[in-house]
């Protein structure tokens, strides 16, 4: 829920990505060939439609070609480095990836300003002093662009800038960054670092899906791709071992549902699928009892004063969740507990209130976007047909580019 100064994207550009990532195609009598192994995205659905494009389908067409534009302004960005701060973390090294809390600010009772006091939902400028987790957001976001637009388009040039961006960040020994966050989101005068650190970096899943569409390229050797799954191993490791990798594990909110997101889909990545299957199993189903109420509603994220922004935020998590589950035959789209929770029931409860049908009822103290909901309602719409969709969808129609309706991705 962080603004990213950095990068400024276009609606548009996102309904394209998001039918060039999602859309159903109707292919019956297309030629096939092998789809690539992406995690969050239907491989099927990426290899329809690239079959329809080499059909000459005009839609995807236009769509390839706007999406080709955006791609175009990726290759100006970057490469992004977190040795490119001007401040030293406490251990010396800058390669250490670092970040401040955005909702702690100086205590104007004190000289010094120490300790920090926190302000939910406010955030302080001197957040993006240090740009490690702005250039991390980048980083996925620009990575997922190339990778799609060198999977439809088949230009070399997506491909090349995408591997760089990939070595500067993760590989090259003077610009790498180390595979931990032990000095993610400090609060001066309080902690060096913390275990909601984690939550910045849960756009992994983006970047993951985006080195898998380069897998295949010439531009990204099989060396680089092996060093990349090394480099996830150790920071998983690191997440499953670490003290404030723990401490992330236990958080009962949005944070420990991302805590999941991202260590399921860099187990999928690394190739492990039973330790992916074991967190969803015993990790995220025990998270939906605990942070869903029997009615749906998600009391840790109501608690907040953006309770609009970080309800939909963690129901997003948890349907990220859910596609990832797919991939090692986890049914969370319809998995209840014992009590009865559900995300369907979360869905529903949600979708009440994007539709005006009941009134928001909690802080909310930036203005409510009911927009952010559109996509977890196309997907809710494809899930769970039984739920009245159509009148909140119908308020938000689809935008020329995007003819099909989003179905099991999320960007």
């Amino acid at each position: 829920m962080i603004p990213n100064p950095l990068i400024q994207r276009k609606s548009t550009f996102w309904a394209m990505l998001c039918w060039l990532l999602s859309s159903f195609a109707l292919t019956a009598g297309l030629p096939k060939s092998t789809p690539p192994v992406t995690f969050l995205v239907k491989p099927s659905v990426l290899q329809d439609n690239k079959a329809k494009l080499k059909k000459k389908d005009p839609a995807l067409k236009r769509a390839v070609a706007a999406l080709s534009q955006q791609a175009d302004q990726a290759l100006q960005r970057g490469p992004y480095t977190v040795t490119a701060k001007g401040k030293v973390p406490p251990s010396g090294d800058k390669r250490d990836y670092m970040s401040v809390g955005p909702y702690w600010w100086p205590d104007s009772s004190k000289a010094d300003g120490l300790p920090y006091i926190r302000k939910d939902g406010q955030v302080n400028p001197e957040r993006f002093a240090i740009q490690d987790a702005e250039y991390y957001k980048a980083l996925c976001q620009d990575v997922q662009l190339l990778g799609v637009a060198w999977y439809y388009t088949e230009d070399k040039k997506y491909a090349e800038h995408a591997a760089r961006l990939l070595r500067v960040w993760f590989l090259d020994e003077t610009t790498r960054m180390n595979p931990h966050l032990n000095y993610g989101q400090a609060v001066p005068g309080r902690t060096e670092g913390r275990g909601i650190g984690l939550i910045d970096t849960h756009g992994v899943t983006k970047l993951i899906d985006g080195i898998q569409l380069l897998k295949d390229s010439p531009a990204l050797s099989a060396a680089d791709y092996r060093a990349l799954q090394d480099w996830y191993r150790q920071f998983l490791d690191w997440m499953l071992t670490s003290p404030v990798g723990l401490d992330e594990a236990d958080e009962h909110n949005n944070h420990g549902t991302y805590y999941d997101v991202q260590a399921a889909s860099i187990a999928l990545f690394t190739e492990q699928p039973q330790l992916a299957k074991k967190i969803l199993e015993e990790q995220t189903k025990a998270r939906i009892e605990s942070q869903l109420k029997e009615d749906g509603s998600q009391p840790h994220e109501l608690a907040r004063t953006l309770s609009w922004g970080y309800s939909v935020m963690n129901l997003r998590g948890f349907f990220e969740l859910a596609l990832l589950g797919e991939n090692v035959g986890v049914d969370l789209w319809h998995y209840q507990t014992p009590q009865g929770k559900s995300l369907q029931k979360a869905f529903d409860w949600m979708l009440s209130r994007a539709a005006g049908e009941k009134a928001w009822e909690h802080q909310q103290i930036k203005p409510m976007d009911k927009q952010i909901f559109v996509p977890l309602a196309r997907t809710g719409k494809v899930l769970y047909p039984q739920s009245p969709t159509k009148s909140f969808l119908d308020q938000y129609p689809d935008e020329p580019q995007a003819i099909a309706q989003l179905t099991h991705a999320l960007f």
